[in-house]
């Protein structure tokens, strides 16, 4: 049996709670107010999406290659496929 924790976290950081306080909390202070704009702005239908979304962002804040990973794919040279290849790719088959 492994000890590894189950949600891919390798170190004695706890996960960042998927609730507005604690994505905000995680979040640097200059990146707060734009997810603070977007959660005020977000309707019943977004406020999930717009929630999900920054914690990701909040997940590759914390992550020691964040910043090169960020930039890889602002550049367009990450590994893999966009999401939107990737569905282009699904809808041609």
């Amino acid at each position: 049996m492994s000890a590894a924790p189950v949600h891919g976290h390798h170190d004695d950081r706890q996960p960042i709670a998927r609730t507005q306080d604690g994505v905000a909390a995680a979040l640097p202070p200059a990146q707060r107010m734009e997810f603070y704009r977007e959660m005020g702005e977000a309707s019943d239908e977004t406020i999930g999406g717009v929630l999900r979304r920054w914690w990701l962002r909040a997940e590759l804040y914390r992550d020691p290659e964040g910043d090169r990973i960020h930039d890889e794919i602002q550049a367009g040279t990450a590994p893999g496929v966009s999401a939107a290849a990737f569905l282009r790719q699904l809808r041609a088959r």
